[in-house]
């Protein structure tokens, strides 16, 4: 498939040249893609000739990309590589010096664990993971199917066309954890717009500071009612529960939005690119909708081949250390590309197929190490259920656009697709 040339929203575009924004310095031949699925293929030459490669910015700077499983997990479980994006320099991502106070200041660190290294990782993601336990998301799943029924029940009642992101992939996982953390769902189209921006890689960071201070006056308020008002959700439970006492309010803020954030927008991304994965596949989406036992091996597999991480997650080495026979000196930034790992031949028979029936699947979708997702049995949990249930719901689900002219979020941290028009026939017209 030819990737994507389609335009993206004009909010969505580039942002005048005189306002700084934070630009991503990776060379072009690394992020082009002729087929929105598979890895840029400038990936699978370096991968060819060794698992962990150099690459050249056009400032001069060296960085360090690892495209080999072992070396992955080797570098993510690895006390000496640093995941601060705090206090250590990342030569990947380009900040002006006069921001990073404002971007880097002590309210905008607090709670944001997934960029901290031990101990304040540690003591800050042991008050969350007792919130996230595997009991809790399973019992979780009978809603999960109230809520996505209910989407399909509207999608179907409006028509036969929708616009699948918005009618369906963004509201299931954005309803889900609103009800989890207790968070009002009215409030849902401004933490979306909020989280969309921030994400964007063209945002102006003044805009950005703008928009996070929004995110922290929203949670700020909604922390004060929930020490006022307990009710059961994660929020509450992060304040009264075995923990209470040990957040501060602006950790507690920094972890509500955070939870948030990537509870809707990471899941939303993957059934969005899932789905547009599966209507290029009809073979495998026919497997997915008339085999219930193939779900939970789907998931897996889909998770494997369209990972929404495609450009790291990134560490800084805080000592010199070789990995895959290349020496990372000190200081150095290596970034991890999951999209290139999860095809790695080494671990994985074709890896380049989609095949639903896969049974030995050790992506990193979800990370690797003291940083692997604590959500990933809620998204787990949601995609089980929302793919198989469009898929059955819609036989003859298809795209209702040429694939070329599905937008893709290059220009997003998140990848997946901007929108995803979809049609099916009418009862009685298949």
């Amino acid at each position: 498939m030819t990737r994507s040339t389609a335009e993206v929203p004009r909010a969505e575009r580039s942002s005048p040249s005189d306002q700084a924004t934070l630009r991503v310095r990776l060379p072009a031949e690394l992020t082009a893609r002729r087929c929105p699925f598979d890895p840029p293929q400038a990936l699978a030459g370096m991968h060819a000739e060794a698992p962990v490669g150099q690459v050249t910015l056009d400032t001069g700077e060296k960085i360090w990309v690892v495209t080999g499983m072992d070396e992955a997990r080797a570098v993510m479980s690895d006390p000496r590589f640093s995941a601060d994006r705090f206090n250590r320099r990342n030569s990947l991502l380009a900040v002006p010096e006069e921001m990073r106070e404002k971007l880097f200041s002590a309210r905008a660190r607090a709670g944001q664990f997934v960029a901290m290294d031990p101990p304040e990782h540690t003591r800050l993601r042991k008050a969350v993971v007792g919130q996230f336990t595997l009991r809790r998301m399973r019992a979780l799943v009978p809603r999960i199917t109230e809520i996505v029924d209910a989407h399909l029940d509207a999608m179907e009642a409006a028509g036969t066309s929708a616009e699948l992101i918005s009618a369906f992939a963004l509201p299931v996982p954005s309803l889900v954890i609103c009800e989890l953390l207790g968070v009002p769902y009215e409030s849902r189209a401004d933490f979306q717009r909020r989280t969309a921006t921030v994400l964007r890689m063209d945002t102006p960071l003044e805009e950005v500071l703008r928009v996070r201070d929004e995110m922290r006056q929203f949670m700020h308020d909604l922390v004060a009612a929930k020490h006022a008002q307990p009710d059961d959700g994660l929020i509450s439970g992060l304040i009264h529960g075995d923990h209470a006492g040990e957040l501060t309010d602006d950790e507690l803020v920094g972890i509500a939005n955070l939870l948030l954030a990537a509870g809707h927008e990471t899941t939303a991304n993957t059934i969005g690119l899932a789905v547009f994965a599966l209507l290029e596949h009809p073979d495998q989406l026919e497997l997915l909708r008339h085999d219930p036992e193939v779900a939970d091996r789907a998931v897996e597999e889909l998770l494997r081949y369209v990972p929404i991480v495609h450009m790291g997650p990134l560490r800084i080495a805080t000592e010199e250390v070789t990995v895959g026979g290349e020496r990372i000196p000190e200081g150095g930034t290596v970034m991890i590309s999951t999209p290139q790992i999860n095809r790695d031949p080494t671990h994985w028979e074709d890896p380049a197929a989609l095949d639903l029936t896969r049974e030995r699947n050790p992506h990193l979708g979800f990370g690797y190490g003291i940083h692997q997702c604590l959500g990933q049995q809620l998204a787990r949990a949601e995609l089980s259920v929302a793919l198989p249930a469009l898929a059955r719901r819609f036989p003859h689900l298809r795209l209702a656009c040429r694939p070329e002219e599905v937008p893709m979020r290059d220009n997003m941290f998140v990848y997946g697709v901007h929108s995803l028009p979809v049609a099916w026939d009418a009862p009685g017209q298949a």
